[in-house]
C-alpha cells in the first residue's frame, strides 16, 4: 500500500485490524453501518484494502472527492473555472472509480460520499462565496442522480470551505443553498425531462413534504447568457443569486440572506411563477416547487 504509511502498515496489517474492527462493532453495535475504503480520489491502495477486508464485509463503500488541491498547499486550481463543465465533471470521474470497485468487490451495495468540499487542504479564498455554491448544489444534484445516497461536505464551520464563517458563524452562501437543498429536495430522483442545453443544469425529485410535488434545481453556470425553461404548471420561484460571483452574500429573489438579531433564520419565502418560459439570468441558482405536480412516483 501507499500513501506514506508507517513501514508494516501494509495491506496485511489492514486485513488483521479491519477483522478485529469489524468484528467489535458487529458484536457491540450490530445496527452500526461499516464502510470502506475511506480513501480519497482515485487511489491506488483502495482495490488492495478492498480486497483485504474480504468479500461481503462492507455495508457501503466509501470515498472523499475533492476536484483540487488548495493554493495554502501549492494547488494550481482557479476561480475563473468554477463554472466549466470540466470542473463539475470531475466528481462524476470519481464516482465512476469508485463505483467500478463497488461492482468489483461489492456488488449491490450502497455507496456513500463522506467528505468532500471545493478543494483538499482547508479549500480556496473563493470557497466561501457564491461561486463555490453552483459547485456545492451540482455535486449534490448530480451524485443524487447518480444513485449515490450520502453527501458529507467538509466542513460545518472550520477553514474557507465551511458551511460557516469559522470566526463569524454567519452563513456563507452554501449554507443557505444546502437549506433550500434540504426544504424542498426530497429523497426520490426524477427525470426532469427537459431539453440539455449547454450551460444549464436541471435536476429533479420529489418536493419534499408534498405527496405528488416535484421540485426542480436549476443552475445556470453561464455567465454571460440568460437561459430559457418551459413549464406546463405554475410553480413558486426560489432564485439565489449574488452583485459578483464572490460576493458572500447572498440574494433570495432580489432580497439579501441574513440571520435575525437573535440568529434566527429569515423566513424563507418563494414566488408564485405563472406556468409557460421562464428566463433563469446568467449565473442564478433557482429552485422551483410544484406541489400540485400529480407525480405518481412521490406519492
Amino acid at each position: 500500500m501507499t500513501g506514506g504509511a508507517p513501514a508494516g502498515d501494509d495491506a496485511a496489517a489492514y486485513a488483521r485490524d479491519f477483522r478485529i474492527f469489524r468484528s467489535l462493532v458487529k458484536e457491540s453495535f450490530p445496527e452500526i453501518l461499516v464502510l470502506g475504503p475511506g480513501t480519497v480520489g482515485e487511489a491506488a491502495s483502495a482495490s488492495d484494502m478492498l480486497i483485504a477486508s474480504g468479500p461481503d464485509s462492507l455495508d457501503g463503500i466509501s470515498y472523499h472527492h475533492y476536484g483540487a488541491l488548495s493554493e495554502r498547499c501549492s494547488g494550481t486550481s482557479a476561480p475563473e473555472k468554477a463554472l466549466s463543465e470540466e470542473w463539475f465533471s470531475r466528481t462524476d470521474q470519481t464516482l465512476a472509480f469508485y463505483r467500478s470497485l463497488r461492482d468489483k468487490f461489492e456488488a449491490g451495495k450502497p455507496i456513500w460520499l463522506t467528505e468532500t468540499a471545493e478543494a483538499a487542504c482547508g479549500g480556496n479564498r473563493w470557497d466561501a462565496t457564491f461561486l463555490d455554491t453552483f459547485r456545492y448544489l451540482d455535486q449534490l444534484g448530480r451524485l443524487a442522480r447518480a444513485g449515490v445516497q450520502v453527501v458529507m461536505h467538509n466542513t460545518l464551520a472550520a477553514s474557507d470551505y465551511g458551511l460557516l464563517n469559522e470566526r463569524t458563524l454567519a452563513p456563507t452562501p452554501s449554507y443557505w443553498g444546502a437549506l433550500l437543498w434540504r426544504r424542498l429536495m426530497g429523497s426520490v430522483v426524477l427525470d426532469p425531462d427537459m431539453p440539455v442545453q449547454a450551460g444549464l443544469h436541471v435536476y429533479a425529485h420529489c418536493l419534499r413534504g408534498a405527496p405528488g410535488g416535484v421540485s426542480l434545481l436549476i443552475l445556470n453556470i453561464d455567465h454571460g447568457a440568460p437561459h430559457a425553461l418551459t413549464l406546463s404548471a405554475a410553480s413558486t420561484r426560489y432564485t439565489l443569486d449574488t452583485a459578483s460571483l464572490q460576493d458572500t452574500t447572498v440574494r433570495l429573489n432580489g432580497l439579501p440572506l441574513r440571520l435575525g438579531p437573535r440568529d434566527d433564520l429569515p423566513r424563507i419565502a418563494g414566488v408564485r411563477t405563472a406556468a409557460g418560459a421562464l428566463t433563469f439570468a446568467p449565473a442564478t441558482i433557482t429552485f422551483l416547487t410544484m406541489p400540485a405536480a400529480g407525480n405518481k412516483a412521490c406519492q
